[in-house]
C-alpha cells in the first residue's frame, strides 16, 4: 500500500513540475499572425461582450436576482 503511495506522489510531482516548466513554452495569449494591438483589441472585446454576462451568473450563484425574504420589521 505504501509503494502504490509513493508511486502516486511521485506521479503528481512529476505532472505538476512539468506544467510548471512546459507553461513559458506552451500557447500564447495571441493568434498566429496577429498583432498586439489586435490581440489587445480581442481581449477588449470579449470582456466588453461577456462581462455583463458573467455579472447575471455571479448573481445567480449569490441568489441575488431574486427577492429576498427578510423582514423589514425588527425582531426583539
Amino acid at each position: 500500500m505504501e509503494g502504490v503511495l509513493a508511486f502516486v506522489r511521485k506521479v503528481i510531482l512529476v505532472i505538476f513540475l512539468s506544467v510548471i516548466f512546459l507553461m513559458p513554452f506552451g500557447c500564447s495569449m495571441s493568434q498566429l499572425g496577429e498583432s498586439s494591438a489586435e490581440g489587445s483589441r480581442r481581449h477588449k472585446r470579449i470582456l466588453r461582450l461577456y462581462q455583463p454576462e458573467m455579472v447575471t451568473d455571479i448573481d445567480q450563484v449569490l441568489f441575488l436576482d431574486r427577492p429576498n425574504r427578510l423582514t423589514e420589521r425588527r425582531i426583539p
